[in-house]
């Protein structure tokens, strides 16, 4: 079976750098042993993705394993592709180059780099990935490379220059969108958040806790504000926002949001299983109750 079409199964994305080499490794076999298809990684201030990618795809044989997203500034396009194919072909084949602009706050403020121009700037990256030499034994089919995507611009790049668009912090009216942008062929791997509790009350802390610094990442919100949502609604916390970015109730309801986004245009979903009690670990509960081998 293709990459593409194991990624017609949902997925999961989590913060495994919070976890210890070995739990990693138990984190990710356990997500395998229950159906789902891939595991997406972050790129952040923790570990190093592709170390992170490497431990994870060693310690599973079935999981596909995503970058969401490998940031653009932080590696020449040459040494971005070495990676790629060298996790691909460790792997089989298993591996998904998830590439972002990232944020101006991230890129300036925190690595001190410049942040100039993101369409322009990751349509250069691309083309200077592609052009650049691998002289390692090759995989058996290059890695699949998606972007991370909210706007017009970038969702339509996505399709034209990758096999397709890794949106996070969306909604399924974003995924319609980004569909009907995208065309109909192109991956469209959307990230969505999950709480599995039936207390408004608690849910939206959980998703003001989960909002933490994104709310003032313009990129985020931009796209907010593009989908409908005020200023004024972002920045309160409004209900009708949080509602919309965050899944919650029992598991039905929050299996009816991830069929949402399917029904939008999704060609995969991978949940963010939010663990109140303990960010550094995943609702077990939740990923239990809507693992694909229990469906």
């Amino acid at each position: 079976m293709s990459v593409t079409d194991k990624l017609s199964t949902t997925g999961v994305w989590f913060f495994t750098d919070m976890l210890t080499t070995e739990q990693s490794r138990e984190t990710a076999a356990r997500i395998e042993s229950l159906g789902y298809s891939a595991l997406w990684i972050p790129d952040t201030l923790g570990r190093d993705p592709f170390v992170n990618a490497a431990i994870l795809l060693d310690a599973t044989s079935e999981l596909i394993v995503a970058t969401g997203i490998a940031n653009i500034h932080m590696r020449h396009p040459g040494m971005m592709k070495q990676g790629a194919q060298s996790l691909a072909e460790f792997s089989d084949g298993r591996f998904v180059l998830g590439l972002g602009v990232s944020h101006a706050p991230m890129v300036e403020g925190l690595r001190q780099l410049p942040y100039e121009k993101p369409l322009s700037t990751m349509r250069a990256y691309l083309d200077a990935m592609d052009g650049s030499m691998y002289m390692s034994v090759p995989p058996a089919e290059e890695p699949l490379v998606v972007l991370a995507a909210l706007g017009p611009k970038m969702l339509a790049m996505s399709a034209e220059k990758t096999a397709g668009a890794h949106p996070y912090w969306t909604t399924p009216q974003h995924t319609a969108q980004a569909r009907e942008i995208m065309g109909p062929d192109a991956l469209l791997c959307v990230e969505q958040k999950c709480v599995l509790t039936t207390d408004a009350d608690a849910a939206h802390e959980a998703t003001r806790d989960q909002l933490g610094m994104y709310a003032d990442l313009p990129n985020y919100r931009n796209n907010w504000k593009r989908l409908g949502f005020s200023e004024d609604e972002i920045e309160s916390r409004d209900p009708r926002f949080l509602d919309a970015v965050m899944a919650w109730g029992d598991e039905a309801a929050i299996a009816a949001r991830i069929q949402a986004h399917y029904d939008a245009g999704a060609s995969h979903v991978c949940i963010q299983p939010v663990n109140p009690q303990d960010r550094s670990q995943p609702d077990w509960t939740l990923l239990e109750a809507l693992a694909p081998s229990a469906q």
